[in-house]
């Protein structure tokens, strides 16, 4: 999904100063290929429901093949496309973990290749003055040069989580971490399809040290599903503002995220209550009507020395009401460092830690307890409720050129919430190469 993870591409470019630049690039094209397979061995579990992660041995792959097209349209202007190929599934369809363990493990996956237009957008850049600075060429990047401060206006199809909730060091399925709530705010429950894309405008206004942007974007018709609502009846809201600064001489941000989504989304509840007047466990298609959920997150990224920097997010959301897109989390903790391998002589090299805390609200407790089917989670009861805690590790090793090889190492401790089943350790391997 997302998302996220793993929607990096069209996020901040390589920026420096301008002196010597060229002709602004007029079009562009470049690509990425990324194979991830993931493993694991048969782990405790007394019983299982329709949304629990198989508890016997299993393997799983994805593959994607992504083509990023740009042009540019006028002076600032610019189009970008992102036809994808995608093949695959996450372990046990991706479900079992409400921080599932792969950023790019969609919630809908096929044995078969098939194809997707993922991204389709325009962007528009207006110089508010400053200092002018070099954009470095990359995917959904036209070299060029802008002003340090800037208005930048996107509109068309792409992830909620390009624009919004970025860190260096956190964001990247294909080239950091692979964890969903590592990657991204555990409780952002951002708009999205099922592939982790939707249809929204956003505004990104940076003045100084400051930036503020503000977004927004369709929700899916219902949730979790394939088809986006285009007539924007249900919609997400989304505002961030980042400040960076410099902490005894290395580089940092700190970003403050506030969400709303508006749609027709149950109460857990209400979808309990109407359970037990019908004699059946809860579900929440019947409870269904219109609501707003609100949510916020806290995102920090700290460099501590010119090979190696920290990274935390902490977010929660209103735990009343079912998940709308994301995952079943509505507060989230989560932390890391990431060291590339100058210490050790291995400059294009990259290794990572970090932990994640998952936790329910007490009424989706209640829910899952009784029954409840969730988006990721469902294990058919929740006696004993425990918060999902993830510790992750990678170490990514470039093989020749843009060829990069990851390890890469999970250990889930009460799998969806549920300290009857697990912990499980998961094995990953990743390929990624650009061209």
């Amino acid at each position: 999904m997302p998302e996220s993870v793993d929607h990096d591409d069209l996020a901040v470019p390589a920026i420096s100063n301008a002196p010597g630049v060229k002709t602004p690039e007029t079009w562009n094209a470049h690509g990425q290929f990324t194979f991830v397979a993931q493993s694991h061995k048969r782990f405790n579990s007394p019983y299982a429901g329709e949304n629990s992660l198989y508890p016997g041995s299993s393997t799983k792959e994805t593959a994607d093949l992504t083509v990023f097209l740009g042009a540019r349209l006028w002076p600032g202007g610019e189009f970008y496309l992102n036809p994808e190929i995608d093949q695959g599934f996450g372990l046990s369809n991706t479900v079992g973990v409400a921080g599932f363990p792969s950023g790019e493990a969609y919630k809908v996956g096929q044995s078969k290749p098939y194809f997707r237009l993922n991204r389709a957008f325009v962007r528009n850049v207006v110089d508010l003055g400053g200092e002018e600075e070099r954009l470095d060429a990359g995917p959904n990047v036209l070299g060029g040069t802008r002003t340090k401060n800037n208005l930048i206006i996107t509109v068309g199809k792409f992830s909620v989580v390009d624009v919004f909730d970025n860190n260096i060091y956190a964001h990247d399925s294909r080239a950091d971490f692979l964890n969903w709530s590592v990657i991204d705010a555990g409780a952002f429950d951002y708009a999205a399809d099922a592939w982790g894309y939707t249809y929204g405008a956003a505004l990104e206004w940076t003045q100084g040290r400051w930036t503020l942007r503000a977004g927004t974007f369709a929700l899916s018709k219902v949730p979790n599903s394939e088809v986006l609502d285009r007539s924007l009846r249900q919609y997400s809201l989304v505002g961030e503002l980042e400040a960076r600064h410099e902490l005894l001489g290395h580089a940092g941000k700190v970003k403050v995220l506030a969400f709303v989504n508006r749609g027709r989304m149950a109460r857990y509840e209400d979808a309990i209550r109407l359970g037990q007047a019908a004699g059946t466990v809860p579900e929440v298609a019947s409870a269904r009507r219109f609501a707003s959920r609100p949510g916020v997150a806290l995102n920090v990224e700290q460099e501590i020395a010119t090979d190696a920097g920290l990274f935390a997010r902490a977010s929660v959301n209103d735990g009343s009401k079912e998940a709308f897109e994301f995952t079943e989390i509505n507060r989230s903790l989560s932390a890391g460092a990431s060291l590339s391998g100058n210490t050790w002589h291995r400059p294009d090299d990259t290794a990572g830690l970090a932990f994640a805390v998952n936790a329910l609200s007490g009424a989706a407790q209640r829910y899952f307890a009784a029954g409840g089917i969730g988006i990721l989670i469902g294990d058919g009861r929740l006696p004993r409720y425990g918060s999902e805690q993830i510790f992750e590790a990678y170490y990514s090793v470039r093989l020749i050129g843009t060829v990069k090889t990851t390890l890469n190492f999970q250990r889930i401790v009460h799998p969806a919430y549920n300290r009857d089943r697990g912990p499980v350790s998961i094995f990953g391997l990743r390929a990624h190469a650009e061209f």
